[in-house]
């Protein structure tokens, strides 16, 4: 019976999650597995995987093959070096505590780069963050500044309206005095 470790698909449209599972190669891929060696969700940044490493290195030794993505997964949690490592031991060219102990330096490095790009990643959603909000602030601005300046120019014409009301009752003050002086001179005339 040919082995495969490999992905097995769950979760709903657009949003996969998948089992790492060990399984007959004619299996279908969501049917019956052997066993369940952990979990793949790459959804998340950056993605969450949970991997029973002796689990996988047991199977890689027995002779199971992985696919692509699988054999990546192994890699990035170190299941590959470890099966590489017990392969040392075997042949004698390192003993148990030198392997332990180049598994454990290389799971240490590891932890630090993922930090880092934890690290790097939370910075920059928060620069991205803060540069939204300074465009926001400006179009904020701008858009007071805009009704300001609307305001002003409705006071301005309700100004010049007031003005043109003023100018038109002097005008018409001043024909009826004119009025008035003509018709008392005419009256003044008349007798």
């Amino acid at each position: 019976m040919s082995v495969k470790i490999r992905l097995q698909r769950h979760g709903k449209k657009g949003k996969p999650f998948y089992s790492i599972v060990a399984a007959d190669a004619r299996a279908k891929r969501d049917g019956k597995f052997l066993e369940k060696l952990g979990t793949y969700n790459p959804n998340a940044n950056p993605a969450i995987i949970e991997l029973d490493v002796d689990g996988a290195v047991k199977w890689l030794q027995n002779g199971a093959q992985p696919t692509d993505t699988a054999k990546a997964i192994l890699s990035y949690k170190g299941a590959l070096l470890k099966n590489h490592l017990a392969g040392g031991v075997r042949k004698g060219a390192l003993t148990e505590e030198q392997a332990e102990a180049k598994f454990a330096a290389w799971l240490e490095e590891k932890a630090t780069r993922i930090t880092t790009k934890k690290d790097g990643l939370s910075k920059e959603q928060a620069e991205a963050k803060a540069k939204a909000l300074e465009a926001e602030k400006a179009v904020n601005e701008a858009r007071v500044n805009a009704v300001k300046e609307a305001e002003a120019a409705i006071l301005a014409e309700e100004a010049a309206a007031v003005e043109a009301e003023a100018a038109v009752e002097a005008a018409t003050e001043e024909v009826a005095a004119e009025e008035t002086t003509e018709e008392t001179t005419e009256e003044k005339s008349a007798e």
